[in-house]
């Protein structure tokens, strides 16, 4: 839907908290009949989900299925077999100073969610999230990226035909309907997005005191060990290449962003990265049918300016040819481009890989250390010693070795980032974790009432206090209450 005034809104929003507080989102049956009503969805729809994925971004039908049919499906199903576990309550230890007593955590929804989705994964990365609102039994309101018109009036158009409409909203629009959302008071607010957008919405949530879930991006390095076996090196190349020119182009969040290598090593790297790139897309830059296409103009002029710098374009060892007809860039490699170049301190987000070498492999762990924490850093290795170091050295929302983007496709580790480059998780568990508020619940019988907590107060009391605290045992209950003379 498109709003049409505050009204409109208001009586949205109003009718999506009345169905939060009638209960209906939070029985199991609910959940589940939502979650195979997505399947139903993309089952339905995939030729037109193919569709609008080409028309938004150029994206081949293999890449489309993998990268965003099949994400929802995975995770619409993993789901649907877990919520019920997932909704009940857990155990939790009772202190025995408060003998006889239970306690438990239930996990509950949170109430009214706002998803904000991204353009570079337009379906995966707008019902993904909704998959973890809608299992944690919430009521949802979804933004779909304006950037990505066919995916936004696809989602806006079929998803009222198969999920709750009382429930489950989707809002359409640019920034002066994001900026109108961001004003309202929501339960969790989870974004999909640039930092600089990510502080407006944390800006905004902070003043109802709105909790966050932030998914950034930020420069994503890539550490390359001295491969002396070609084989290796082989392998290494076409997953360098896959995880940098394959989903989206490089328009990800978890893109390869630039390698780090050792100098003697860099040359052999090129020419493995050139390989590669020739066995994934020929030898006409001009017609890369399997490379997704640059989201729009102003996206495209964005990268073309990263190369307009002398000293960067005299970096470049690979690629380069522009498109501007058909929005296409070249997989281009540059080698030691200048690290005070815009290419190096901002995100790229485009099919644009730097080389940066180093004297020794060591020296990437200082220079990632010396950037924001990244979403993910890539290592390929077999230097246990090396991926020890980077995994206690350095910081960043996960580490992947010896691949690149996979890690993404499981739903039983948590994506997120830290620091710079978001905060919050989410897939699988995690992402109902997020939609939920874990909630504490005590019982104690009315029998016994010990004396012992109430004044007044005397050092007797306080020997039991200390006992109980640090031994927890029953003998020290059964002494104070007289039924045992000495601990055991």
């Amino acid at each position: 839907m498109e709003l049409e005034g505050e009204v409109e809104l208001e009586e949205s929003l109003g009718e999506l908290r009345q169905s939060f507080r009638s209960g209906r989102t939070r029985s199991a049956s609910w959940r589940k009949a939502q979650l195979e009503a997505i399947l139903k969805l993309i089952t339905d729809n995939e030729d037109k989900i193919f569709k609008a994925l080409q028309q938004d971004l150029g994206k081949h039908p293999v890449e489309a299925y993998c990268d965003e049919i099949g994400v929802v499906v995975k995770s619409a199903n993993y789901s649907l077999s877990s919520v019920e576990k997932w909704m009940a309550p857990k155990k939790g230890h009772i202190p025995l100073l408060f003998f006889p007593a239970k306690g438990e955590v239930l996990p509950e929804p949170l109430g009214l969610v706002l998803i904000f989705s991204c353009w570079n994964f337009p379906i995966s990365l707008a019902l993904d999230p909704l998959i973890g609102a809608i299992s944690a039994g919430n009521t949802a309101v979804l933004k779909p990226s304006e950037l990505a018109p066919a995916c936004s009036s696809f989602l806006a158009d079929t998803i009222p035909l198969y999920l709750d409409n009382k429930a489950i909203k989707v809002i359409e629009g640019g920034t002066d309907v994001a900026e109108k959302l961001l004003q309202q008071k929501w339960d969790k607010i989870f974004f999909t997005g640039s930092p600089r957008v990510g502080q407006i919405v944390m800006s905004a949530a902070a003043k109802h005191l709105t909790p966050v879930t932030l998914e950034l991006g930020g420069k994503c390095p890539l550490i390359l060990d001295s491969l002396t076996n070609l084989s290796d090196l082989k392998v290494a190349a076409k997953r360098i290449a896959w995880g940098k020119w394959g989903p989206s182009g490089g328009q990800a969040c978890v893109a390869i962003d630039y390698v780090l290598v050792e100098h003697r090593f860099a040359s052999l790297l090129i020419e493995s990265l050139k390989g590669a790139i020739k066995k994934f897309y020929g030898d006409d830059p001009t017609n890369l049918k399997y490379l997704s296409r640059i989201v729009n103009k102003h996206h495209f002029d964005r990268l073309c300016n990263l190369l307009e710098d002398p000293n960067v374009e005299a970096s470049i060892v690979h690629g380069g040819s522009l498109d501007k007809n058909n929005l296409i860039i070249e997989p281009t490699v540059l080698l030691d481009p200048p690290l005070d170049a815009e290419i190096m301190t901002e995100e790229i987000f485009g099919p644009l890989l730097p080389i940066i070498t180093v004297n020794n492999i060591q020296e990437s762990i200082e220079f990632i250390n010396s950037k924001p924490k990244p979403l993910t850093i890539y290592g390929f290795t077999k230097n246990e010693a090396l991926k020890k170091q980077i995994l206690t050295e350095t910081s960043s929302g996960s580490v992947v070795f010896n691949d690149a983007l996979v890690h993404f496709l499981c739903d039983d580790l948590p994506f997120g980032g830290v620091g710079q480059s978001g905060f919050g998780r989410y897939h699988g568990k995690y992402s109902f974790d997020t939609f939920s508020h874990e909630k504490a619940v005590l019982q104690r019988s009315f029998f016994p009432d010990l004396e012992i907590l109430y004044p007044p107060l005397n050092d007797s009391k306080l020997q039991f206090i200390r006992l109980a605290y640090k031994f927890d045992y029953v003998g020290i209950l059964l002494h104070f209450l007289g039924l045992k003379k000495t601990f055991t």
